[in-house]
């Protein structure tokens, strides 16, 4: 499918009769990864919640267009957990069975970065740290434009060593963007080792408020702690932008994955695959 087909919204979107359910998002990445034997499995999955309580219920589309004028935006810093808005997208209507199994095909819009040619996707991402200062251009011009239209970017913690997102939550702060919304991914790794190893953080909420930001800290994997999380930022100390801290783990999901950085870049096999299809449909089973 190209890129003007995906613009065009399901007549009955799947989330009609399947709403935003975590174990089947963690199905549909498994599933994508393996048809296009792609990497970045275990950083898709250490977002699935955050992802799945915003479209659940925080990210408006009206007419459930990805390109309404009038919608909320989700700007996705962290371009490499594509995966989990690619299965939202399709959970909406706006990507088909048919997208994601050619996911990463040669010809096919699809990639394993966020692509803004890509209905659903605000911004091009993959050179990590510049999606969120495009999420504060954005509420820069909603605030000028008098709109209540809320932006959400989510970063990576590794991410955040990027220079470009401090420069960011300083710009916000002056400007007192208070519909903005970091959201940070705190799974503890990155690409080639451990957060605290590569250039440490410090304590990140008290940094974060030190720039401005109001901020709250919450397990990124409990949805309804999410979902009251950010309710409250939003009732939180007017004419501040704010701050989710979400504490996560990578590869969430999937024993063999957690905490373990390989699959960053590990690609499935038929039996890991079939392994990790295995655990997660036990988990839909159980909920």
């Amino acid at each position: 499918m190209d890129i003007t087909q995906l613009a065009q919204p399901l007549a009955t979107p799947l989330a009609a009769t399947r709403p935003f359910h975590p174990v089947r998002l963690r199905q549909t990445v498994l599933k994508m990864a393996h048809a296009g034997a792609t990497v970045h499995i275990a950083c898709a999955f250490s977002i699935i919640e955050l992802v799945a309580v915003l479209h659940r219920h925080h990210l408006s589309y009206p007419g459930n267009a990805p390109r309404a004028d009038a919608r909320d935006y989700f700007v996705l810093s962290k371009g490499h957990g594509v995966m989990a808005q690619y299965a939202c997208m399709h959970e909406r209507g706006w990507l088909s069975d048919a997208d994601l199994e050619s996911y990463f095909a040669d010809g096919t819009a699809l990639k394993g970065l966020s692509d803004s040619r890509i209905p659903g996707l605000e911004v091009t991402s993959g050179s990590l740290g510049h999606g969120f200062s495009v999420g504060v251009g954005l509420a820069m011009g909603l605030q000028r434009l008098r709109s209540d239209q809320k932006v959400f970017a989510l970063v990576g913690d590794g991410e955040i060593n990027e220079g470009p997102v401090w420069e960011g939550a300083l710009v916000a702060a002056h400007h007192r963007l208070d519909q903005l919304m970091m959201i940070v991914d705190c799974n503890g790794f990155q690409a080639m080792g451990r957060t605290e190893e590569v250039l440490s953080l410090g304590h990140l909420p008290a940094r974060l408020a030190s720039f401005g930001l109001a901020v709250q800290v919450v397990d990124g994997h409990d949805e309804q702690a999410i979902d009251a999380a950010i309710r409250s930022l939003w009732q939180q100390q007017p004419g501040r932008p704010k701050a989710l801290v979400a504490r996560t783990v990578k590869g969430k999901g999937v024993p063999f994955m957690e905490n373990q950085n390989q699959w960053h870049y590990t690609r499935l096999n038929e039996q890991t695959f079939a392994e990790a299809m295995a655990i997660v449909a036990a988990g839909l089973e159980a909920s």
